[in-house]
């Protein structure tokens, strides 16, 4: 008794039909009527019987069915998964991701999918969260900080994948960097630096003052969070950063907690499509399995 001569006679049981059971299987008539006689013979006992043109079951065949049925099922799950295995031995997969996760949470996910995956080639597009919110058409998945106008998100999966914190980033010597904590009001007087149009950081931080009602009508504007990590150590002012992009930093830079704290989601986006590639679902599954 052989697991493809279950499967055989699972075939022949649903279509009662040795002929049909041929075609489903793609094997010829006589090649099932082989294997159903060679299961016959090991069982022991008739599980079948002729009828008109097809065949019908003994009750000996009614219950080894059940398990027949059984094996069949588990075989299709070993090939659907071996097929799945296939499609990502190939193939391209596009990320986008925002600043803050392209530099500070994406490398080492990417690292160890192309370590597993060696033969798919991998696409890292960056930008600020406007920019890859517009390229996501063209993209598997995105990952995305902030608060984007959720009415634009409407068609699209979000998975709520970390949390981050924006802290006001000073240099070591500014007066007020060694402060447990700083209220936006503590900084409305000091030469401010921020992220450019688009950004999320900037996003958050000027909702922040206009909840206080304050307008910050006079900043300079620097491109990037290196961009404005590399304003604040050249003494230009005090800038506004994921607690993320501080973990390597040296004592040069000083990252200290806002009052309240300006806490963001970091999420997953997934481009509405009827179903999500191979890739991009390990992909997923990886990162939100790693934590």
């Amino acid at each position: 008794m052989t697991p493809e001569q279950l499967v055989t006679f699972s075939h022949a049981a649903q279509h009662l039909n040795i002929s049909h059971a041929a075609v489903a299987l793609h094997l010829s008539q006589p090649a099932v009527s082989g294997q159903l006689q060679a299961l016959q013979a090991s069982f022991g006992e008739p599980l079948y019987h002729r009828q008109g043109r097809g065949i019908a079951l003994t009750p000996a065949g009614q219950r080894l069915l059940v398990m027949a049925n059984q094996i069949r099922d588990a075989m299709h799950q070993a090939q659907a998964q071996k097929s799945a295995a296939r499609a990502l031995e190939t193939g391209v997969l596009r990320i986008g991701a925002s600043t803050t996760p392209a530099s500070y949470l994406l490398p080492e996910a990417v690292a160890r999918f192309r370590k597993q995956y060696p033969r798919v080639s991998v696409q890292l597009v960056t930008g600020n969260t406007t920019d890859i919110m517009a390229r996501l058409p063209t993209l598997d998945l995105a990952v995305i900080e902030g608060e984007p106008e959720m009415d634009k998100l409407s068609k699209h999966n979000l998975i709520q994948w970390q949390t981050d914190e924006v802290v006001a980033v000073l240099r070591h010597d500014h007066p007020l960097a060694n402060r447990q904590s700083l209220a936006l009001t503590d900084l409305v007087d000091q030469s401010l630096v921020m992220r450019e149009d688009g950004s999320g950081v900037r996003h958050m931080v000027m909702k922040a003052f206009s909840r206080i009602g304050v307008f910050l009508p006079d900043y300079l504007e620097l491109a990037g969070v290196e961009g404005i990590k590399q304003g604040v150590r050249a003494g230009l002012g005090v800038g506004f950063v994921s607690r993320l992009s501080l973990r390597h930093e040296d004592q040069a830079l000083i990252g200290v907690p806002l009052s309240p704290p300006l806490i963001r989601a970091i999420r997953i986006l997934l481009p509405a499509a009827p179903r999500q590639s191979r890739g991009a679902q390990v992909f997923i599954e990886q990162l939100t399995t790693a934590e």
